[in-house]
């Protein structure tokens, strides 16, 4: 648990800070499972073996006779044991860790520099020295060690909740870009049907009804299948091919086998919307739509097309491909890419994902 910046006191009026220093945040498993899974940095061993040897090569004339290599082993385990310690803080960096072994080697010290001096030794002064700095240096570079991965843990963890809220509002956004018009539209010929006993009234509404049960739900969701999005397209075709009659046919085949494919919610909805909006209606003669999904060398390919008025100008984002190229890219990475291509006649909205993202 951590406490709010409202509440928390500055760490020269934290009496536990001097006694304990170190950061008061303690990460949960969960938090460490989604924002500490940072490598630890293979440069600090370096840093830190480099900086040893020279240390050696700097004051081993200072050294006895025949103490050259024991030191260096034992100046070589303690390095090792250090950044041991080092690699556990950044595993679970927390303050009851840190003083942990702050305090377990600072005993270490002690006993070790009582034990020489009972025996009668005199204490050196350049070892003590030595062996003095490079206990202090070991302490300050946990210290600070565990302060850098909290912050790093932290910054990841907030940047997850911004991409979080970010995917949220893209979901509402695409939610509120498809409904209304289509909605609207689809309720008022109902209304004319249903008024001048159509027998279209019948079988659009049960198509409408359909897919308001599959739509109205979906954006709550990370990712739906690919069959459940088929099911959701071709409800939506049907509607469309009740109000539009024989200005619109259309076709959707998918190859076996890729039922299970992920994706974000309404992504081939918009597309096809798209062609609808882009490229039937504004056709005096209508139009094609055709969507194909099929695998091809380790990928699957999720095309739209339609043969209808085509792009008027080079194609650009609006508001549902951005939402759906954002969504993608957070279902897929950077494995999934949508295009929208010029044709003759009409265009093609292509989505391209790896076979086993």
């Amino acid at each position: 648990m951590s406490e709010s910046p409202a509440t928390r006191k500055p760490a020269a009026l934290d009496w536990t800070q001097w006694l304990c220093p170190g950061p008061r945040r303690v990460f949960a498993a969960e938090e460490m499972a989604r924002g500490g899974t940072q490598a630890w940095p293979s440069g600090i061993d370096r840093y830190v073996y480099g900086n040893t040897l020279v240390m050696l090569l700097i004051f081993g004339a200072e050294l006895p006779e025949g103490w050259g290599l024991p030191v260096l082993l034992l100046s070589l385990g303690a390095a090792a044991a250090a950044l041991g310690v080092a690699r556990w803080l950044w595993r679970q960096p927390s303050r009851l860790r840190l003083n942990l072994a702050s305090w377990l080697l600072t005993l270490v010290f002690v006993l070790g520099l009582l034990l020489y001096q009972g025996r009668g030794h005199p204490t050196p002064v350049l070892p003590l020295l030595v062996v003095t700095g490079a206990l202090v240096t070991a302490l300050s570079a946990w210290w600070f060690l565990t302060l850098y991965r909290v912050q790093q843990i932290e910054a990841r963890l907030a940047e997850l909740d911004e991409q979080a809220r970010s995917l949220n509002l893209a979901r509402r956004l695409a939610t509120a870009q498809i409904q209304p018009h289509f909605l609207f539209n689809t309720l008022a010929s109902l209304q004319h049907w249903v008024d001048t006993q159509d027998s279209r009234a019948g079988p659009t509404l049960r198509s409408f009804t359909r897919y308001l049960r599959a739509t109205l739900p979906m954006f709550e969701r990370d990712a739906l299948s690919l069959a459940d999005e088929l099911a959701i397209v071709r409800s939506y075709l049907e509607v469309m091919q009740a109000r539009l009659g024989e200005r619109l046919h259309w076709e959707l085949r998918a190859e076996p086998g890729l039922d299970a494919l992920l994706l974000p919610p309404g992504a081939l909805l918009t597309l096809v919307e798209n062609a609808i909006a882009h490229g039937i209606e504004p056709s005096l003669r209508g139009g094609r739509i055709e969507l194909q999904v099929r695998a091809e060398h380790g990928q699957v390919l999720i095309e739209v097309s339609d043969d209808g008025a085509g792009l008027v100008a080079a194609p650009c984002d609006g508001v549902g491909l951005a939402n759906t190229r954002a969504r993608l890219a957070q279902l897929h990475g950077e494995q999934a890419r949508l295009e929208v291509l010029p044709q003759q006649p009409g265009c093609l909205s292509r989505i391209t994902l790896a076979r086993n993202p």
